[in-house]
């Protein structure tokens, strides 16, 4: 099995959500990273979808998604060919002895100290997978009290957009 990152752009209505995973859950997938926001169009929005699933069933799935009425384009993305960013915010245990090994560590990966408390330092990082684990693996040994991720947006390299030819033809069918 192989990751894959959908770029799925959907109306802006309600229930679609719920209909897209719905259709993931009943072929046995497990989605690993959903992220769903707005896009430049207000009626559009855009659903950032990671499986874990072989080629020929992630086929039938896209077939299957296209087939249901509020989506407009279904994009697969290419890691290479994609910038790919999660964000984490993470609460570490940090007293006057550790603060400072803390936020060396938060400037090693770019990340930035969003909160201080007497006995906690609360962190933002934005950047890939990899990244997020890895700085999150140095923090562990201070004792990590609580942490939030979002899933995984991506979005293609270059000047080209998925919404341009899109919603173009889904003005003229209006």
């Amino acid at each position: 099995m192989s990751k894959h990152t959908l770029s799925v752009l959907v109306e802006n209505k309600p229930g679609v959500l719920a209909r897209i995973a719905a259709l993931f859950s009943r072929r046995g997938f497990n989605i690993d990273s959903l992220a769903v926001g707005p896009t430049e169009h207000p009626d559009v929005s855009r659903m950032t979808i990671v499986v874990n699933v072989e080629d020929l069933p992630l086929e039938q799935v896209t077939k299957q998604l296209n087939k249901l009425v509020n989506v407009i384009k279904i994009v697969e993305l290419d890691q290479s060919a994609a910038i790919q960013r999660e964000l984490v915010l993470v609460k570490v245990r940090a007293d006057n002895e550790t603060r400072s090994q803390i936020v060396e560590i938060v400037q090693l990966f770019r990340a930035k100290t969003v909160d201080v408390s007497p006995d906690a330092v609360t962190i933002e990082a934005t950047g890939s997978s990899d990244k997020l684990e890895a700085m999150l693996r140095m923090l562990e040994p201070y004792g990590i009290k609580e942490l939030v991720q979002s899933g995984l947006v991506a979005i293609g390299r270059g000047a080209r957009s998925i919404t341009d030819r899109s919603l173009r033809a889904l003005d003229r069918s209006a």
